[in-house]
């Protein structure tokens, strides 16, 4: 495994996390216990979660994840030898309204029953990175490319979250902060009120980002350089479409697509025809077109760690390979070729 320090801190984190989103959905208890079993062995020490998990949200549910996890750390006594990162959600009409009664925002009170509650399901004193799952006001996150303005609810305002997010970083129950799909005007504003207040620094952005979405290189990737808040990227295989595996309408029995067909971020025309041509340079080149499309993501300088899920241990055992991937200038050169035809298809 490979290591790179979380942001400005001494944290050395692996190049390769472990998204662990399927927990109590796609996979049993039994299987995420395999995973996180397979994934620490092999030097993976970041996890990431959040109170929202498992995916797709719903409150039978709701925290399942970050309990299976709980449950995993006192049963092995792994806690010491993992970073832990969970995230706070935002407010979401109609889809979170089963999350702490709907009360999804970043204020004081917020940020103290969200990190509570997830301490619980955690079975732990912690967190080691907490991150606001994604941006309070109305912007583009979630499949959006362009930014349309539109009149906001008041959201709060970023110093006063900052300082609901210092009591608990001086109350030791959180270590460092982050952000999640967030815009680089967001993350710019969040280190300016730190700056300003001498209040804690953002340390990661975690957003989505591979082959078929590289829009984080547009304004973020030099924030996250100069700024020293690298980013963990989600999604790196777009819900495994980049693995091939759902090329010419192939829907592979119990995969996330085939079982939540309504998730198209990754499946609309354009994506399937550069996936098609990812793919196929892969074979060109006798790569797994999963593996390559991990590498790739591992290699980008903004990079601090790629999220990787999996709801099989070979999945997770072929992915973590990657990171001994080096892909070669002929790979990248066509990497280059197919994105100047394709740009991101799947923002």
């Amino acid at each position: 495994m490979k290591y790179r320090k979380l942001g400005h801190t001494d944290i050395d984190v692996s190049v390769i996390g472990l998204g662990t989103m399927t927990f109590g959905e796609q996979n049993t208890e039994a299987e995420a216990f395999a995973q996180m079993d397979y994934a620490l062995a092999q030097g993976v020490n970041l996890f990431d979660t959040a109170e929202l998990y498992a995916i797709p949200p719903r409150p039978e549910t709701c925290g399942a994840t970050e309990r299976i996890i709980g449950r995993w750390l006192k049963a092995r006594g792994a806690r010491e030898k993992i970073v832990l990162a969970s995230k706070i959600a935002g407010p979401g009409e109609g889809w979170v309204d089963h999350i702490r009664g709907g009360r999804t925002r970043y204020g004081r009170a917020h940020i103290r029953a969200a990190l509570e509650g997830s301490l619980r399901r955690l079975q732990t004193d912690r967190i080691d990175l907490y991150q606001l799952h994604w941006p309070e006001r109305k912007t583009n996150f979630f499949g959006k490319l362009g930014y349309t303005p539109e009149a906001d609810a008041d959201f709060t305002p970023f110093a006063e979250t900052l300082a609901a997010l210092a009591e608990q970083v001086q109350a030791g129950k959180i270590r460092f902060i982050g952000l999640s799909n967030e815009t680089p005007w967001g993350v710019m504003r969040f280190l300016a009120a730190a700056e300003q207040l001498d209040l804690p620094r953002v340390v990661s952005v975690q957003n989505p980002y591979s082959l078929l979405n590289r829009t984080y290189e547009i304004g973020l990737a030099e924030v996250s350089v100069r700024e020293r808040c690298g980013l963990l990227a989600y999604s790196p295989l777009g819900f495994g479409v980049l693995s091939g595996k759902y090329l010419h309408g192939a829907r592979p029995k119990g995969a996330r697509i085939t079982r939540w067909p309504d998730y198209t971020r990754y499946s609309s025309p354009q994506a399937e025809a550069a996936t098609e041509a990812y793919v196929q340079l892969a074979r060109d080149h006798g790569l797994e077109p999963a593996q390559m499309a991990l590498a790739f993501v591992h290699d980008r300088p903004f990079l601090t760690s790629t999220l990787i899920g999996a709801t099989t241990l070979d999945q997770l055992r072929a992915n973590i390979a990657s990171i001994d991937l080096e892909l070669p200038e002929s790979v990248l050169e066509g990497i280059e070729r197919i994105h100047q035809a394709h740009p991101n298809p799947s923002p």
